[in-house]
This record gives structure tokens, sequence and C-alpha cells, in this order.
């Protein structure tokens, strides 16, 4: 903890009223910002892909970006688009189209 607060730190008068904003810029130097955009990335590929594969693309990218992995399974919570729909109709529908 002691070395994590060494970088934070590092360069700043906690006096001066820029010191926050010094810290805040430091601790930000920290983050790995190219995996976490690749990765960003990759959440809305799949996200896109299973959209499509629903009839909802967008909306699987839209949830993707903004939720990550969550908005993959939370795409199953809003209903299939048009083109899903026709091509796998409900249960009760396929029932009554055996029936005849």
């Amino acid at each position: 903890m002691n070395d994590l607060l060494q970088k934070v730190m590092q360069g700043v008068d906690p006096d001066s009223p820029d010191a926050a904003l010094r810290i805040f810029e430091n601790m930000m130097r920290l983050i790995p910002w190219w995996p976490l955009f690749w990765f960003t990335v990759f959440c809305v590929v799949v996200g896109a892909a299973a959209g499509w594969w629903r009839g909802r693309m967008w909306l699987g990218a839209g949830l993707a970006l903004v939720l990550g992995p969550i908005g993959w399974f939370m795409l199953w919570a809003f209903p299939a688009g048009a083109r899903a729909a026709r091509r796998n109709p409900p249960a009760s529908a396929q029932l009554r189209h055996n029936r005849r």
C-alpha cells in the first residue's frame, strides 16, 4: 500500500491548490488503458453478434458497451426482433401448426 501511495503522491505538493488534480492524474497513469480498450471492443463485438442472432444487433452492441459482459445477458430480457421472431416462432404457434 505504501508503494502505491508513493506512486500516487510522486511530484505532488500536498499544500498546493492543484494537489487533488495531480493525485488524480497520477492515479490515471497507473491504469492499464490498452487492455481495457480491447476488452471493451471484445465485449461490443460479442454483444453485436448476440444481438444479431436475436434480431437486435444495435441493442446488443449498446448494452455490451455500457454494461460489458452483463449486457450480453441483459439482451435476453428484451423480446426478439422481428426477423428473429419470424425465424423462431413461439412454441404455442408451433403446436397449433403441428395439430393441423
